[in-house]
């Protein structure tokens, strides 16, 4: 794949953006016809996965740059770019380097454009958003942008969001195109020629939460075990039991098909579980996640941000065949006050069963620490450790990373 240097590359964004943008008439108050915004993200990552030769060290860097546009007539634009660099050397197996011998670190060096689509907004209640972009859905677990990775997922797509009334949201999308986190010179980093479909409905009810139903539809020609159906309805939110402490639930059911060309047939039940208290600083949660699998063929997401979801150290991006049960603890502490104010404390525990075949797949401890040093820079470190019994091998990952936002 031709790779186009930086410069180049954002002085290309510049240009294109340019091309959209219609001048404003001279008022002091007017907003710029094109704003700039950068996102800069150093991060260090470490893996020490049982049954590989080598232990990964990832050092990687992107930098991300972009232009949108003012609305005029209706219209306005996002054009960005990014690149991804390896500081130092790539002890690690970044999915194309062919360094097997390391732990997997998903985040190749690459240039290319991240995100470049048109919006028009005919009505405050209307949006249309055509072209590539970032889609994330919910709290991302069948649609996401997988924001951890350095390079995101993002979606060629027509996207149509109307809010009739003020607690009633419509979105539709379809998407022809899905450009992976793996970059498109992986074999995997594309999905192309793909006929997705996504929709959902959400009311909020005043004092309680939001009850949304959704449905997923994915022809994938380049992944025909991930085509499926999948419809489902959530309800999540929190209430009020006493001075500053809250109730906290969300709960999820879905059911999904096989579709298309998928070789297997299936019908296959998630379920979602997750009550929880925030008292002051405190947050705790107790989830029970279930995702059935029958024996030959597991629940799948294949567009999730998959990592937020049964551990860190990723180990069940693909459900197993025997399905995966995720029984956790989450709890939280976010410091106040000016010196340390926004340290946020995190830890989780998970433990991982089948199911069906009654089989203990492992547990997972997850640990981070993150803190804002000013409105635009942001340090954490982050901590995973994997204890395998009936799947995979034991893993230990650790993160620190530096990302700052103009």
């Amino acid at each position: 794949m031709a790779i186009m240097h930086q410069p180049t590359l954002l002085a290309a964004v510049a240009t294109s953006c340019l091309s959209l943008a219609i001048p404003a008439k001279a008022e002091t108050a007017a907003p710029a016809p094109i704003t700039p915004y950068a996102d800069i993200r150093y991060r260090l990552e470490l893996v020490d996965q049982q049954g590989l030769p080598e232990q990964a060290t990832a050092s990687t860097l992107r930098i991300r740059a972009g232009v949108r546009t003012r609305e005029w007539q209706h219209l306005s634009a996002v054009i960005e770019g990014e690149t991804i660099l390896a500081v130092g050397a790539t002890h690690y197996n970044d999915t194309v380097n062919g360094k097997t011998a390391y732990p997997v670190v998903a985040d190749p060096t690459d240039t290319l454009l991240n995100q470049a689509y048109l919006r028009w907004r005919p009505v405050p209640a209307i949006e249309v958003t055509a072209g590539r972009q970032a889609v994330n859905i919910d709290n991302q677990r069948w649609v996401g942008s997988v924001g951890w990775r350095q390079d995101d997922q993002t979606l060629d797509a027509v996207r149509v969001a109307a809010k009739p009334r003020a607690d009633l949201s419509l979105d539709y999308f379809h998407a022809w195109r899905v450009n992976r986190v793996f970059g498109p010179d992986s074999p995997q980093g594309i999905w192309r020629d793909t006929a997705i479909n996504g929709a959902r409905a959400a009311y909020t009810i005043k004092g309680f939460g939001t009850l949304s139903g959704y449905g997923y539809w994915l022809v994938l020609p380049t992944f025909p075990a991930g085509s499926s159906r999948t419809l489902g309805v959530r309800m999540a939110g929190e209430h009020l039991v006493g001075k500053g402490v809250l109730i906290l639930y969300a709960a999820e059911y879905a059911r999904q098909h096989n579709l298309s060309g998928n070789p297997r047939v299936f019908a296959l039940d998630y379920l979602l579980l997750e009550p929880g208290v925030k008292a002051g600083p405190v947050t705790v949660r107790l989830g029970y996640e279930r995702l059935e699998g029958d024996g030959t063929v597991g629940l799948q997401t294949p567009l999730a941000t998959l990592h937020a979801f049964n551990g860190w150290a990723d180990k069940f991006l693909t459900t197993p065949a025997n399905g995966l049960e995720d029984l956790y603890v989450d709890a939280g502490y976010k410091v106040g006050g000016k010196v340390l104010g926004g340290l946020t404390l995190r830890g989780m525990w998970h433990r991982f069963r089948s199911t069906r075949a009654g089989l203990d797949y492992g547990s997972e401890w997850n640990a981070l620490v993150s803190y804002p040093v000013n409105r635009k820079i942001t340090v954490s470190a982050k901590f995973a450790r994997y204890d395998a019994d009936a799947f995979a091998t034991d893993t230990t990952k650790a993160w620190f990373s530096v990302e700052a936002k103009f």
